[in-house]
């Protein structure tokens, strides 16, 4: 049975920046959870990581991420870019089915296993399976209100639970 979940979306705006989730998770065409936490401090508290897909993948990855920013001395943009090379020429990262998204004060990434990090041209970066529906909503708050990241990022996932069957609206929102 195929695993579906998560809505996942950050958004920065006057220097500081939101990351949010929902909270369920679904197994075949049934709800099994609805209060998983997919977003995660790192670094002390400087870093901020949610996932989209397998959790245990997640956690492994955010783990790495964690070591890497250990090893990198928080520079997460170095930290993301040496962990998207390990995860796509790894045997064993290459088979894991997740995405992160890492953000700190100055940056906002996408990683994947096929090598991405991703920093968007606007500040609103979205994954998940209602990834899309929140990343739309998040970018006509920013280009047409002047409501806080938080703010933003709170209605985005909220109009995502009302539209993605696979997002439900108990959400973790975290801001740095």
């Amino acid at each position: 049975m195929e695993t579906r979940s998560t809505t996942i979306l950050a958004v920065r705006r006057d220097g500081k920046t939101a990351i949010g989730g929902d909270g369920q998770v679904t197994f075949g065409n049934t709800v099994v959870k609805h209060t998983a936490r997919k977003i995660r401090r790192l670094f002390g508290g400087e870093v901020l990581v949610g996932f989209a897909g397998s959790a245990a993948d997640g956690l492994a990855l955010m783990e790495r991420l964690e070591a890497k920013l250990q090893e990198h001395r928080g520079n997460l943009l170095k930290a993301c870019v040496q962990l998207a090379k390990e995860w796509r020429t790894d045997k064993y990262l290459r088979r894991l089915e997740a995405l992160l998204l890492a953000v700190n004060k100055e940056h906002m990434l996408l990683l994947s296993g096929s090598g991405d990090v991703i920093e968007p041209d606007e500040p609103v970066l979205a994954i998940g399976s209602g990834g899309d529906i929140a990343r739309a909503s998040a970018l006509a708050l920013y280009r047409n209100t002047d409501l806080s990241a938080r703010e933003i990022v709170e209605k985005s996932l909220k109009i995502a639970s009302e539209i993605c069957v696979y997002t439900n609206d108990r959400f973790t929102i975290e801001e740095v």
